[in-house]
């Protein structure tokens, strides 16, 4: 490949979008597609997987083609790439006949680099006309595991791209991307748009900004409204199963006064398409919505992710989940679990003209998905051994990393209901044993003689209601299981056996009601609200104006000046031009009004050096005995990062010995694999090493 390509690509990046360096995959991806390899791209929701075809879009001749599944995606890229001055347009069925025929002229007249189509329109000869008359550099297909049976969101119409493709004539680069691949999706897509191993790059699922979380057996509606009561100021999206389940919770949140929209596939497509604009667009702060919801939806500030019900799928969970955090910043996801949604999926499932295969897999799918909720392990974890990442690493926050309440011995609760399950010959279903235990007077207790029960009203001092939900928990931990559909009976499993016979304790961890977030300080809330102004007045979402995350580091460091504002990540050359002085107005009442009471964080971070020489700073405070970790925290810097900073301090010939903090048994092991595999790319090396051996191992001992 030519030098001067990815260097024009590196230029992009920054003069463009505001951007240092590439995110991991990011630079792998776009060298391969420069250099007119076919490839697949495997990156997390928020891993920046539409740059990877933007900027070579950018560098090569002719135009690049978007393959898109969605109408209101193609319209978000295309609404932020024009905010960019990129020129990109978009082909779909809300054109009108004279729009269509303008936009198809422009493009012959080669001014759009990027055009967005649905699978649907490949193949309409009117299109392939169009092609005809274009020099066409690229097919993006976004969405890529629409195209697999296996996927979770299989589309046939994406079965047609493999053949349109052979069918073109122009010999054009392939790039797929997805976030949420399986093994078996993934050699599907290779399968379909015949593409090698070696040209797949995965750079891993794990998203460590967000934080996940599984509550069992909770009142959900009296979390829910708690949740978000502590964050009034913040984006998030609540997902339910069922149109009805929306309908209701937009109703009860909208009377007890929140700022919220729904979205469901029962609306209009006009009532839909406003929702969504109000939550795009910060009008509403909150979407409650199915999972018709979501995909290619590109709004960066999205702070959590409820889930009310339970997913089918791990896939479509990490989906949704994703959307939380795309600017990197720290994002909340938790699900409210409960068995009911177990039994509302399998009547889904049961009701589907799915065939016999298919609905097993969607059962076995299912199980999975409930199993996510009931295992002890780091979740962040099980979703990464789903998607065929082998790890032991914990991600320390998540529910089960970090208890948030306090574990009560309930084995005596226990026993009491799981008797009266047991005297009752397991006929009956979770209201009759909470009424049984309750001492309930109800008269069909009466009737059937339940109230001469041994363990009648041995729980009175508990509500019928918290009765039931304690039982809940004890089907979600599976001492219980609920059996039939229309009125579910409640069984004993083999687990309770321990327990009844007092050989085992159980605990429950009781829930705390969620912490209030620390408060934003007062630079990032007036910068927020002067990014609602401009957007506003140019009629585009806020974060399309400047990221949460660049508005944090302009309230960290507070530039006075453009050349400053310009250092801040996410500050391209168009956005500076369009925006700064406006941005420079605000900080400068805080930066005169506080010329030595800026919080120690801000303090810390402007007497720093310049962007362009903290990887010199990065290297003193590594030599003076600072661990990567502190680094870390202090520098507010990824540890890729630090990590880059230290081996580009050591080329420099400032002497860090980097290699001395790798055993001499490993460094002996790296530089054997390496002679064998080469150093171009490190994946090829850390794939022949032991699992033990790690990827920043490898970097200190090869200098990469």
């Amino acid at each position: 490949m030519e030098k001067n390509k990815l260097q024009l690509a590196q230029e992009k990046l920054k003069s463009i979008y505001g951007y240092d360096q590439f995110r991991d995959g990011q630079r792998g991806i776009i060298e391969k597609v420069l250099d007119g390899i076919d490839t697949i791209g495997i990156m997390p929701t928020g891993g920046g997987k539409s740059l990877c075809y933007q900027i070579p879009a950018l560098v090569l001749p002719g135009v690049t083609l978007v393959i898109s599944p969605l109408i209101s995606l193609m319209k978000d890229q295309v609404d932020a790439l024009n905010e960019l001055n990129i020129p990109a347009t978009y082909l779909n069925s809300t054109l009108s006949a004279n729009e269509e025929s303008t936009r198809q002229s422009r493009i012959i007249e080669g001014e759009y680099k990027l055009v967005y189509v649905a699978p649907e329109r490949l193949n309409h000869p009117s299109f392939q006309h169009l092609l005809n008359q274009i020099t066409l550099s690229l097919v993006a297909i976004d969405e890529a595991h629409c195209m697999s049976q296996w996927g979770h969101d299989f589309r046939p119409s994406y079965l047609s791209i493999s053949s349109w493709l052979e069918e073109i004539s122009q010999r054009v680069t392939v790039l797929a991307l997805t976030a949420t691949a399986t093994k078996q999706v993934c050699f599907d897509l290779q399968q379909f748009l015949h593409i090698d191993e070696q040209n797949v790059i995965t750079t891993g699922f794990e998203r460590t900004n967000l934080t996940f979380q599984v509550k069992k057996g909770v009142n959900k509606q009296k979390f829910m409204t708690t949740f978000l009561a502590s964050r009034k100021n913040e984006s998030g999206i609540i997902y339910a199963s069922t149109r009805k389940e929306v309908e209701q919770i937009y109703d009860e949140l909208k009377s007890s006064g929140f700022d919220v929209a729904c979205y469901h596939g029962g609306m209009s497509e006009s009532q839909r398409s406003a929702n969504q604009e109000a939550f795009i667009h910060d009008e509403a702060k909150i979407i409650v919505a199915t999972n018709a919801f979501g995909m290619g939806i590109d709004k960066s500030n999205v702070r959590y992710i409820l889930h009310y019900n339970l997913p089918r799928t791990v896939e479509a969970y990490y989906q949704e989940a994703g959307r939380a955090g795309r600017d990197g910043e720290a994002s909340d996801c938790v699900l409210l679990f409960s068995p009911q949604d177990v039994r509302t999926q399998s009547f889904l499932i049961e009701q589907s003209d799915r065939s016999d295969d298919r609905q097993e897999l969607e059962y076995k799918k299912l199980q999975q998905m409930t199993g996510f909720c009931h295992t002890e392990r780091c979740l962040q974890q099980y979703i990464l051994h789903y998607f065929g990442e082998d790890t032991n690493k914990t991600c320390g926050k998540c529910s089960n990393c970090v208890q948030t309440g306090e574990k009560v011995d309930r084995t005596k609760e226990a026993q009491m209901v799981f008797s009266t399950v047991k005297r009752v010959r397991e006929r009956f279903g979770k209201t009759m044993i909470a009424q049984i235990l309750v001492g309930s007077s109800n008269q069909k207790v009466k009737q059937l003689q339940l109230n001469n029960l041994s363990t009648y009203g041995l729980m009175k001092d508990w509500t019928q209601k918290d009765v039931a939900e304690f039982i809940d928990i004890l089907m979600a931990e599976e001492y219980l299981r609920a059996t039939g559909t229309s009125y579910p009976t409640i069984q004993l499993t083999e687990k309770t056996l321990a327990v009844l016979k007092g050989e085992e304790q159980l605990f429950v961890t009781e829930t705390l009601a969620p912490k209030e977030p620390e408060e934003q300080d007062d630079v990032f809330e007036a910068l927020r609200q002067l990014r609602k102004q401009l957007s506003t007045e140019n009629n585009i979402p806020p974060y399309m104006v400047f990221s949460d995350r660049t508005l944090k580091e302009m309230s960290r460091y507070i530039p006075t000046t453009l050349d400053e504002l310009a250092e801040i990540s996410g500050v391209g050359e168009q956005k500076k031009e369009k925006y700064g002085e406006a941005f420079l107005d605000v900080l400068s009442q805080f930066k005169n009004s506080q010329p030595t009471g800026m919080s120690e964080r801000t303090q810390k971070k402007s007497s720093r050096p310049s962007k362009k020489g903290q990887y010199l700073e990065t290297a003193e405070r590594f030599k003076n005995g600072e661990m990567i970790e502190q680094l870390v925290e202090d520098l507010s810097l990824t540890e890729q990062t630090i990590i880059k900073h230290l081996i580009r301090a050591e080329q420099e010939g400032i002497e860090l010995r980097l290699a001395q903090y790798v055993k001499e048994e490993h460094r002996t092991l790296i530089h054997q694999v390496a002679e064998e595999v080469g150093t171009e790319f490190l994946k090829p090396i850390k794939e022949k090493l032991p699992e033990h051996i790690t990827y920043q191992e490898i970097r200190f001992t090869l200098g990469k």
